[in-house]
């Protein structure tokens, strides 16, 4: 069997006239109206693809929201097709910043309001992602923001150092897992950044830090030493961040990341269960982003989803 192409891309949205508008695309090779998507080129990941093809394809800067679902079909060449979509809600900078002009791929672009785009898309499997849409428009949640729980990248052991625990240095590795990660997480632009004051999670943290220009604040409450001493402060953390509604990078450890997964339903009155532990139960270098409603955090978590750390 042929390997599959892998794709990806977002529904964006805004509000005018206080109703909800999506973007469409005209293409000009194939004479459809579809959602602006493009193939993953190597070396990246799928949250990345979609931010530069919304860039490419319309001159808008994007930031990733929800994960809308996934759509596979056959190519002409036999082989399968896979595409990935987000939410993407589109604020008065950006559209005054695009940088679209028609072009050999689109000739058009244009916001139509969901009952038209049902009508409007040429593909079945388009409409499927609106209907995704519209269920977190019925649920009020569309408008969200992400807690990102980062897990640091791999350390030097705890038996072959000398030192103290939380002096454990990043290995080779995870220098690598550290700088790999940054690409991914610039899709949810993040605005804060917090770390364990653990040397190999501030040094995780440190090429984001970079990418972004956010300076990272460092929380012993998060670190493995306060979990293991039983003075962690998670809640007090997570519930800061909670309040605050802007997206975030946590950086901690294993042991830590449960508690930080569970804070966070707690703070949103969201029912415990099993994907909890999935989401924390991540590699060195990995990261899971639990997308939480911006106009009403109580309603609950959206949705999570989980990266592996970069392949070295």
């Amino acid at each position: 069997m042929s390997l599959a192409v892998y794709a990806a891309g977002a529904l964006c949205w805004r509000v005018v006239d206080e109703k909800i508008v999506v973007l469409v695309v005209h293409r000009t090779k194939y004479g459809d109206v579809t959602i602006p998507k493009g193939k993953v080129d190597p070396g990246e990941t799928l949250p990345q693809t979609a931010v530069r093809e919304i860039l490419e394809e319309t001159g808008l800067d994007v930031t990733l929201g929800v994960p809308l679902g996934v759509s596979s079909y056959p190519l002409t060449s036999g082989r399968e097709k896979i595409v990935h979509y987000w939410a993407a809600e589109v604020v008065d900078h950006a559209i005054e910043r695009s940088t679209f002009v028609p072009n050999t791929e689109i000739a058009a672009i244009e916001w139509v309001t969901l009952k038209k785009a049902r009508s409007y898309l040429t593909y079945e499997r388009d409409v499927e992602i609106i209907d995704a849409f519209e269920a977190l428009v019925r649920q009020g949640v569309t408008s969200t923001f992400a807690l990102i729980a980062l897990r640091h990248g791999k350390a030097e052991p705890r038996g072959a150092w000398a030192g103290s625990d939380a002096s454990r240095p990043l290995t080779e590795r995870g220098v690598k897992q550290a700088a790999g990660a940054v690409p991914s997480l610039l899709a949810w632009q993040p605005r804060r950044i917090v770390t364990s004051d653990a040397v190999r999670c501030v040094a995780t943290v440190a090429p984001l830090a970079a990418a972004t220009g956010v300076k990272p604040r460092r929380e012993p409450g998060i670190s493995q030493d306060a979990y293991e001493d039983g003075d962690g402060d998670v809640r007090t953390i997570i519930g800061k961040r909670v309040r605050s509604r802007k997206t975030a990078v946590l950086c901690s450890h294993g042991p830590v990341l449960p508690e930080i997964l569970r804070e966070i339903a707690l703070a949103t009155g969201t029912m415990p269960g099993g994907y909890l532990t999935d989401a924390a139960d991540l590699e060195t270098g990995g990261f899971s982003v639990v997308h939480l409603s911006a106009t009403n955090p109580a309603s609950g978590i959206v949705s999570i989803e989980t990266y592996a750390p970069p392949v070295d």
